[in-house]
């Protein structure tokens, strides 16, 4: 794409950890953007962070940064609990918002969104970033072409050691379900959107969520708190194509956590594999597939034409989120529609309500 139009200019709400770990590091890198503003409810966050970044405004309220007329893009940083009245102030000031994921806690909020958001003509970006990487693209791509004929099954397993027990004071917020901060709703919504953008979209589904850790311990304070929010996530169904298709997410597996995708079909096998569920520096999806009968499987390596980012060394996670905002500038450049959006937020809402509606178990653990 061309950079020579003029920057998109970015007002920032939250300073949190993904924030400074992923989205400053990812505007610093990409010349499509420029940081102008940022705000953040302790304000020498947001001090610190316009003094990295050589960012040259820090807002005095939500209001004076999404009403900042030097502000194209609003992105919002914050909490999930906070992410609906962030993004209705943005939407009401007539700019384009981008939201993280989960946009809101409950589908309903959401649902408002997308009307606010149409009715008000702004575009608006959802952080769903992974369907958008090199891995995905090609995963997409070699299922369209028929590497491994007519699909007939999908299995996904996503674990991490993260929403254990024991939890960070960073992560206390993720205890109580309706914040909607759980594994289950962040990091299924994530790696449920990058399967489905590559294998097509499941016509039915089922789905089971459990608690197993009723209480949480905040490691630096010993605090223990009530937990009502689901620890696994196990949905099952049928892809347009009569595909079967079978997930299992859950949080705080000891070890060996990480990603593996296995995808069957008429006429081949592929396997997606990753051994972190949230990537660090080189640690990049592995596909490996046979196209045949009673093969062993062969490494497919990314081809270059999938990259597309300037060169850096930043963790395979972060990448991913640069992808997202890569093609969003090529959006407003083009006047496409590619980058992940509050309806697909929607649609991510819809199919997790459906894992909720159809069985929900609590299991406690005796002393």
């Amino acid at each position: 794409m061309t950079t020579s139009h003029s920057p998109i200019r970015v007002g920032i709400v939250g300073v949190g950890t993904w924030a400074r770990h992923g989205h400053l590091r990812v505007l610093a890198l990409l010349p499509q953007y420029k940081v102008q503003a940022v705000y953040s409810e302790r304000r020498e966050r947001a001090e610190a962070a316009a003094s990295e970044y050589n960012i040259v405004q820090v807002a005095d309220s939500l209001d004076a940064l999404v009403n900042n007329p030097e502000v194209d893009l609003v992105v919002v940083l914050n909490t999930a609990p906070q992410h609906e009245q962030t993004v209705r102030a943005a939407i009401a000031a007539g700019k384009n918002v981008y939201c993280e994921w989960p946009l809101t806690t409950t589908t309903a909020a959401s649902e408002q969104l997308v009307h606010l958001a149409k009715d008000a003509g702004v575009r608006h970006i959802v952080g769903l970033q992974r369907r958008h990487a090199p891995h995905n693209r090609y995963l997409q791509d070699l299922l369209q072409q028929g590497y491994v004929g007519q699909l007939r099954s999908v299995r996904m397993h996503v674990s991490t050691h993260y929403f254990q027990a024991l939890r960070a004071n960073a992560l206390r917020w993720t205890a109580p379900e309706e914040n909607f901060s759980s594994i289950v709703s962040i990091y299924a919504g994530h790696f449920l959107d990058m399967l489905f953008t590559a294998t097509g979209w499941p016509l039915s589904v089922s789905g089971l969520t459990v608690s197993q850790f009723p209480k949480v311990t905040i490691i630096e304070t010993g605090e223990v708190l009530d937990s009502t929010a689901p620890d696994q996530l196990v949905l099952n169904g049928l892809l347009e194509n009569g595909a079967v298709v079978s997930i299992h997410i859950e949080g705080g597996k000891r070890n060996g956590s990480g990603v593996q995708i296995d995808i069957t079909g008429d006429q081949g096998d592929l396997k997606i594999t990753n051994r972190s569920a949230f990537g660090g520096v080189g640690d990049d999806y592995v596909i490996e597939g046979a196209h045949g009968d009673d093969l062993p499987l062969q490494i497919l390596p990314v081809p270059d034409s999938y990259q597309r980012l300037p060169e850096s060394g930043l963790p395979s996670a972060v990448l991913e989120l640069a992808e997202l905002y890569y093609v969003f500038a090529q959006d407003l450049a083009d006047g496409t529609h590619a980058a992940a959006t509050f309806e697909d937020a929607l649609r991510m809402h819809r199919l997790l309500d459906v894992a909720k509606v159809t069985n929900q178990l609590a299991v406690t653990t005796g002393e």
